[in-house]
């Protein structure tokens, strides 16, 4: 057979399954949380792998080998994004869980408007949910259709709206248990289609095996195998040492997005959230995207230099690379691999995008918290509906590299860290300062993509936490003052917080140190002392760059085991599960 009919086999297997669990959902479903947050009944294995298949996505299976071919290893420090995507999961999750628990939050906005004791934070999450599931799902249907056309020859905008038709069918009939048993199949096509393309792109006749592929690097521009620099005194300027410490903060939003604290809300345990931050990603994920990725980016250079393949943007390397050099069979599971990794991003986010508007916009201040478990569900479908139609539309028009949109989108996640990092951890800026500081985050969001891109080359997502960070404590240094019921509810919310996630002495000894090791790895492995790397030392024929990347994963791999487990940081205790459970003070309404 063909490598297409292989293509369509494994196409519709794939269907099925996710139709399967999107028909499953639809008639067990029947409570609102049920739909929106799985009942809080995620399990462990689920979650497991479901999550860290959403964190990594088409723009890793498609994007990233192709920035790889055409910014060279520079880019390829991206591949860190294993950890840095984790880390900000280990800071924020396990708490995101204790406080869904106790005080029933549904939403992001309930959670914020709670605790800031302010509804222009809850509209504010709601737009940058919003935003980043639009751009953000937009930018995987875009890989679907270009991957797609490649591989099978469907025109590009029809195979757009048949890979969207698929994952708003499973989305909206099953919600978000649904979206989280697709996941589970999803990561082993990911990761198995990213290492499959990857072994038979460099034991490929034309590249001769990893020798002949270490000595045609040697040959590459320096380009191709160096950091050009600590940073541009104007606007872009390439892969700078700037650059990619700061594209690393873009990345870190993809789990402190209102999507992903949503989800936080909808497991059953806290339990698997280390072993997915230290193991699923940072190893497993670690491995497939530091080597295999590798190995497709820089061998499509080498065969472009040779002409072999011509691509002509970043979003055509992994599609040249499956016609070119998988047979058959294995044809049809990469590009199910691909797909897998589109669909695993997309879902969860147009689900979770109509669940926040669902139930911030139509349930409270519509339907002012009257609508029955029946109509909330259906609204929640429509509106899931139209996030998928807007995805679609920014799919359609939009014009740059599939990884920048991936940037911007996840920039919006990142300026979250503002009104999480004063509801876990207690930093001190007045309500006010939050709001503002989430305007101005958004709106420098906006300036430093569109009109004044990348100031000093430094990635959008810097420059939108700096503005909010700046208004916020501006609005606290010119005295704005929270009101007394403000002040007794977040002292309330801190106050249990502490007491129920406080370290034992050896984890409080153990944060002491990663409060010096961890900003040390980030200054070496993705920091300013990356441009060490360009001489630094070399071995087993991997180029000096290369070298320092693994090295520093692998240092990596032992700062999450120590930052998760040693520092407590990601583990839970049977008690603490039994207080959040015991000690309910539910605020949030259901029907």
């Amino acid at each position: 057979m063909s490598g297409t009919t292989w293509v369509y086999i494994m196409l519709g297997i794939y269907i099925v399954y996710c139709f399967y669990w999107g028909l499953k959902g639809y008639f067990t479903e029947k409570t609102s949380s049920g739909y929106a947050i799985a009942g809080r009944s995620i399990p462990f294995f689920a979650f497991l792998m479901a999550a860290t298949a959403a964190s990594f996505s088409g723009w890793t299976f498609v994007g990233h080998p192709g920035q790889i071919w055409s910014q060279g290893m520079a880019y390829a420090f991206a591949s860190f994004y294993v950890l840095t995507i984790p880390i900000t999961g280990a800071f924020f999750a396990k708490r995101n869980w204790l406080l869904g628990k106790r005080y029933g939050f549904v939403t992001p906005g309930d959670m914020f408007a709670y605790y800031y004791n302010n509804e222009a934070v809850r509209w504010l999450t709601v737009l940058t949910a919003f935003l980043y599931s639009i751009f953000y799902s937009g930018l995987q249907l875009i890989s679907a259709a270009a991957l797609f056309y490649w591989v099978a020859g469907v025109p590009q905008t029809l195979g757009l709206i048949i890979m969207a038709f698929i994952v708003w069918f499973y989305v909206v009939t099953g919600g978000l248990k649904a979206s989280t048993w697709v996941g589970v199949l999803q990561f082993l096509l990911l990761v198995g289609g990213i290492i499959l393309l990857g072994y038979y792109v460099i034991t490929s006749d034309a590249i001769g095996g990893w020798t002949a592929f270490s000595q045609k690097i040697k040959a590459l521009d320096d380009r191709y195998t160096k950091v050009p620099g600590l940073l541009n005194f104007g606007l872009g300027g390439g892969w700078t040492a700037a650059m990619i410490l700061t594209y690393m903060f873009a990345l870190m939003g993809i789990q402190s997005s209102p999507a992903f604290t949503l989800w936080n809300f909808g497991i059953k345990s806290p339990k698997p959230l280390a072993w997915q931050q230290v193991f699923m990603s940072t190893f497993v994920v670690g491995l497939a995207l530091f080597y295999f990725t590798a190995f497709q980016g820089l061998g499509a250079k080498i065969l472009e230099l040779e002409g072999v393949i011509a691509p002509k943007v970043d979003g055509d390397v992994v599609p040249m690379l499956m016609t070119q050099f998988l047979p058959g069979p294995v044809l049809g599971l990469v590009f199910l691999g691909a797909i897998a990794a589109i669909h695993s991003t997309a879902a969860p986010y147009i689900g979770t995008g109509g669940t926040i508007l669902l139930r911030d916009v139509y349930w409270r201040y519509i339907r002012k918290q009257e609508a029955s478990h029946s109509e909330q569900i259906w609204v929640n479908r429509a509106l899931s509906t139209a996030v998928t139609l807007a995805a679609v539309v920014v799919s359609l028009t939009a014009r740059d590299a599939i990884v920048m949109i991936g940037g911007f989108a996840t920039a919006f996640g990142f300026v979250m860290y503002l009104l999480l990092l004063g509801v876990h951890w207690g930093w001190r800026f007045p309500s006010l300062g939050a709001t503002l500081g989430m305007i101005a985050g958004i709106v420098a969001c906006f300036l430093t993509y569109y009109v004044w891109r990348y100031p000093l080359s430094m990635h959008t997502a810097f420059w939108g936490l700096f503005a909010g960070l700046t208004v916020a404590y501006l609005c606290r240094g010119l005295g704005a003052i929270d009101s007394e019921e403000t002040r007794q509810r977040q002292a309330e919310v801190r106050s249990w917080l502490d007491s129920v996630d406080g370290p034992s002495e050896n984890g409080k000894k153990w944060r002491k140190w990663m409060k010096i090791l961890v900003p040390i790895w980030f200054f070496f492995a993705i920091g300013p002392a990356c441009l060490l790397g360009n001489k630094a030392f070399s071995f087993c024929g991997f180029p000096a760059l290369w070298s320092w990347q693994i090295v520093w994963w692998i240092l990596g791999i032992v700062m999450m085991w120590a930052l998760c487990f040693k520092a407590e940081m990601s583990t839970t205790s049977d008690e603490q599960i039994r207080r959040a459970d015991d000690e309910e003070m539910i605020v949030i309404k259901e029907v």
